[in-house]
């Protein structure tokens, strides 16, 4: 067993990366289900609880590129340890303030040190894993989004009926530490550097890699990238779609679709149930594709298929009169999305290079500006056009995102010296 264990090594920061993944996520949509006590309590509107929402999110996109950078230069296993140590405050913060200023204040801050952490595992990715293995090593990192943000409505509905919501954000809280602690233990920033890794696995992993140790991109070689700009605008649909689900979603299946507090806390884990599915097996076949036929059909095609039938079922869900009907469909539009999902991280990764965090936190960024806007939009234009509209945008954007990929050739190194 320790020897299969020496020889797989790289598996086990994966798994680890998909608990860190889950932990970032449960962190984050906590206040989406503890949201309706919330508001009651401190007397607000869903207006100012969409600027709490994008308080965090606005945090979160100013600190991609910053964030992916400090992972290019202090490598994965600081930053992440870092970071989890950052949100396990300021999550605990939350449960401590009782204006909407300072909560807007708290939750920007957390925001900020949650940006790190998948720039920083792409970083991981770009040391550790082999191009052959990256789909499917992301998709299971990004399965963790899905699984943290589904085990948040029935474990947050609990804590909030049974200790009230502040008890939610300091168990979110201690699990975080928690999970940052035992990364700091596991990791290494570099296979060779490992002693749990044979010599046989840490050859196996320079075989694959197609970057070697080199100097940091600079700035102007990332933003003068086609592939990066055409990424990162895709990835600004991809993060206004998603972050309906993490934000609306189960205020939408209670409030606005008459669920009881149980029943919606249910029905709004099947698209991050659908999210931990479809990411592995995007990943999976993305790999399988990109060996058969090429990245450019592997990647790319993956995401295209991925991104386009999103826009299908989140379309058909807001016209389904049965709400339980509509919550699946709506579910099968988050799950198609997250097919898309390790194509993005994957092609940053191989175009990168030792700037992969630095490159990821560039696109990233542009997802999470997309998921700001959605945080605050949403209930604007639900107010305007009522909650099919604002679904119906989302739907817009994800055909945009689809074809935005046809643009991007994931065999195209960004060099350091800007073109």
């Amino acid at each position: 067993m320790l020897a299969l264990l020496r020889d797989r090594f790289r598996w086990v920061l994966i798994a680890w990366m998909f608990v860190i993944s889950a932990t970032a996520y449960l962190d984050r949509v906590n206040i989406s289900i503890a949201g309706q006590v919330l508001e009651k309590e401190l007397h607000l509107s869903n207006t100012e609880l969409g600027w709490i929402f994008s308080a965090f999110v606005f945090g979160y996109a100013l600190s991609q590129a910053p964030g992916g950078r400090l992972a290019d230069r202090f490598g994965p296993r600081r930053t992440i340890c870092f970071a989890t140590l950052w949100w396990g405050v300021f999550t605990a913060l939350s449960a401590s303030v009782n204006a909407l200023a300072a909560l807007i204040g708290v939750r920007f801050l957390l925001g900020v040190g949650e940006a790190v952490v998948y720039p920083a595992s792409n970083r991981l990715i770009g040391n550790w894993i082999p191009t052959k293995e990256r789909g499917i090593a992301n998709g299971w990192i990004f399965a963790g989004v899905g699984a943290g943000a589904g085990v948040a409505p029935p474990l947050i509905t609990y804590i909030v009926v049974n200790y009230g919501w502040r008890m939610s954000f300091w168990a979110s809280a201690v699990i975080g530490v928690a999970a940052g602690a035992v990364w700091f233990l596991l990791c290494r920033d570099h296979p060779e550097e490992h002693p749990m890794v044979s010599p046989a696995e840490a050859a196996r992993i320079q075989k694959g890699l197609t970057n070697r140790r080199a100097k940091t991109l600079p700035w102007r070689a990332i933003f003068s990238s086609r592939d990066v700009v055409l990424l990162t605008l895709s990835y600004f649909s991809y993060g206004y779609s998603a972050y309906i689900f993490f934000t609306w979603f189960f205020i939408y299946l209670s409030k606005v679709r008459g669920l009881d507090l149980k029943s919606s806390s249910y029905y709004a884990m099947l698209p991050f149930v659908a999210m931990a599915v479809g990411s592995p097996v995007g990943g999976w076949l993305s790999d399988r594709i990109s060996h058969r036929l090429g990245k450019r059909a592997g990647r790319c095609g993956m995401a295209v298929v991925g991104l386009g039938l999103c826009a299908i079922f989140i379309a058909a869900g807001t016209h389904a009169s049965d709400v339980r009907v509509a919550s699946i469909i709506l579910a099968g539009g988050a799950g198609a999305l997250y097919l898309s999902q390790s194509s993005f991280w994957s092609v940053t990764a191989d175009v990168a290079g030792e700037g992969a965090g630095s490159v990821s936190g560039v696109m990233n960024m542009g997802n999470q500006i997309g998921g700001t806007i959605t945080a605050s939009l949403t209930p604007y234009l639900a107010a305007l056009f009522g909650w099919t509209a604002s679904f119906l945008v989302a739907a817009g954007l994800c055909s945009i995102a689809a074809l935005l990929w046809l643009g991007v050739d994931p065999e195209r190194r960004i060099r350091a010296e800007a073109s």
